[in-house]
Parts: structure tokens; C-alpha cells; sequence
């Protein structure tokens, strides 16, 4: 465990990943070591500046300094690289970003009101000031493929998608998560459904169909399966009814729900899906929920909890039509 002095300064650490990752520091010594004068003509940044950011990530393991204070990647740097497998540049270049961090400086008010701190710092909602700041758009599209690409594995291995013939994505994204099941399942139809301005960059497939609209009104009726991937998190819990409602009117009786979400745990377990919940709090305004509360979704939307596969960080919960 990490001791509280840690802990309380841990949102230092954060920024200054922040800033290596807006500037590609990773990518720029990935092949050789580097000193930070050369980093610093080749990023646009201040040279004694910059060489004091490596060496303090030097000292957390990030990099690695030598005696002519020239900067490598170490083995827990590598996923700062935009071309690791297992890169999380993207999230790490979006956490950081100020309208984020301004609104998780707001958490006190939140938890003194129980009201949403980004709506109450910035006066919208996370979605429409993502379409209203374009660059902030692309950041969170490129944070959620990192987010997305650490998953799918896991989700593959919890799950057998291999029964459906189609399956619908339901506010998927570009279709990273749908093109995977594609390529794991070589009869499997997909159909990609967002918002228009989120489509129009699907990644493509011979399997793989693209329609749009609100999942408040109306998604793509009669498929095997319906899934939907850290989407029920972000809202409360009557916007999660009216989700689960228009998907449980375009189910057939035999269809499947599928929810890929975190899973709260007992006490004193699970920091990463507690935290993440302070953050849906503070930035959509949603909540993560146990099973229970997952299965009271359900019920209210005229379905019933079926089977729950995998863990943390993704679980899948599957929901059938509810008995008549």
C-alpha cells in the first residue's frame, strides 16, 4: 500500500504523465536515450523545464536517467508510447486535460449536494461540451480506444458470442469493441449505432453495418443481442431505465442484453471501480452499481438478470425479456 503522502500528492505524478504525453516524450527516446535539450527543440518545450518533469518521472519509474542525463523508457514507461499494444497515451493525454481536472476540483460540492460537479462548473453536460470543443472530442474518442483495446480480451474470454448471428453495438463509438467479435467470430454480423457525428468515423468491416440515432428514442429492432459497453455507468438511474427500455422494444422474446460494466465489490475492495465511480459523479453524472443494482435496472425496464461472466475491470451482465 502506498502511504498517505502518496496518495494526497498522487494528482502531481498524474499532470506530469499529462504533459509527457501531450509532447510524446515516450515516443521521442523509444528508440535511443535522449537529453532533454534535444526533446526540448524537437517538442517546442523549455529545456531545463523539461529536464526537470523527466527526472521527477525518472524517480517514479517512468524513465530512466543516466550519468550524462540522457532519458530512456523504462519496462512501466512503454505503455506512454503511442504504438504499444497496450498503449494508454490517449487516457493519459485526456485525464489531464483542464476542464477534467477543474471539475474533479468541484468534488466537494458534489458530495455536499449530490449534484453533477461538470455540469455545475462548466453549466452542460460532458457530451454537449465534447461537440461544442472539437479537440477535446477527438482526445476522449482516442482515450476511449485505449480504454477499449485493454478490454477486449477479457471480454472475449468471459463471454461466447459465437451463438448470435447479429449483434448491435449500442452506442458503440468508431466499432472498435463490434470489429473484435467480428474477427473472433467469422459468422457474426454487426451493426454499429451512435449519434451521426460519432458514425461517420466507424472503422470499416465486411460485417459490420452502420446506422445512427438517440438510444433514447429508438435502436436497429430484432437483433440476437444487444450490447452496450460503459454505457449504463455514465447516466443515473431513470436515464438508465429509459436506456434499457427503447433496447428492451427492439428486442425480440428470445433476444440478449448484454452490459459490459465494472461491478462495485465488498468493502474494502475494488479502488479502481470505487474511484471510477467518484468519477462518474464528477464528470457525466452517473454511478457504478453492484448487482443488485444492476438487477433492479432490469426489472424496471421489463427485464430480468440472467448470468454475470468475468470481473473487474469489465464484467458481462445479461439480461433476458422479463416473464410475463
Amino acid at each position: 500500500m502506498p502511504d498517505l503522502w502518496e496518495l494526497v500528492n498522487g494528482f502531481r505524478v498524474s499532470q506530469a504523465l499529462y504533459v509527457a504525453a501531450t509532447l510524446g516524450l515516450a515516443d521521442r527516446v523509444a528508440a535511443e536515450p535522449r537529453s532533454a535539450d534535444e526533446l526540448a527543440r524537437e517538442a517546442g518545450a523549455d529545456p531545463d523545464t523539461l529536464y526537470r518533469l523527466l527526472r521527477a518521472l525518472a524517480s517514479v519509474g517512468v524513465f530512466h536517467e543516466d550519468e550524462d542525463r540522457r532519458f530512456s523508457l523504462t519496462e512501466l514507461g512503454e505503455d506512454l508510447r503511442s504504438d504499444s499494444p497496450t498503449s494508454i497515451a490517449g487516457w493519459v493525454a485526456f485525464i489531464g486535460r483542464e476542464h477534467i481536472w477543474h471539475a474533479w476540483g468541484e468534488l466537494l460540492h458534489s458530495v455536499r449536494t449530490g449534484e453533477n460537479a461538470f455540469r455545475h462548473l462548466h453549466g452542460t453536460d460532458v457530451w454537449s461540451y465534447r461537440q461544442e470543443h472539437e479537440e477535446d472530442g477527438r482526445i476522449f474518442d482516442r482515450a476511449m480506444s485505449d480504454l477499449t483495446r485493454h478490454t477486449h480480451q477479457a471480454i472475449l474470454d468471459a463471454y461466447d458470442f459465437g451463438r448470435f448471428g447479429t449483434v448491435v453495438d449500442v452506442a458503440g463509438g468508431r466499432g472498435a469493441l463490434l470489429v473484435s467479435l467480428l474477427e473472433a467470430y467469422p459468422n457474426l454480423q454487426g451493426v454499429l449505432f451512435d449519434q451521426p457525428a460519432v458514425v461517420s468515423a466507424a472503422l470499416a468491416h465486411e460485417r459490420l453495418r452502420v446506422e445512427s440515432g438517440s438510444f433514447f428514442e429508438s435502436v436497429p429492432e430484432g437483433s440476437d443481442a444487444y450490447i452496450l459497453k460503459w454505457i449504463i455507468h455514465d447516466w443515473g438511474d431513470e436515464e438508465s431505465i429509459a436506456i434499457l427500455r427503447t433496447c428492451r422494444a427492439a428486442m425480440r422474446d428470445d433476444s440478449v442484453l448484454l452490459l459490459l460494466e465494472r461491478i462495485v465489490e465488498e468493502p474494502n475492495r475494488g479502488s479502481a471501480t470505487k474511484f471510477s465511480d467518484l468519477n462518474m459523479l464528477v464528470m457525466p453524472g452517473g454511478r457504478e452499481r453492484t448487482v443488485d443494482e444492476f438487477a433492479q435496472l432490469f426489472s424496471a425496464a421489463g427485464l430480468r438478470l440472467s448470468d454475470v461472466s468475468g470481473g473487474n475491470p469489465i464484467a458481462v451482465i445479461e439480461a433476458l425479456p422479463a416473464e410475463d
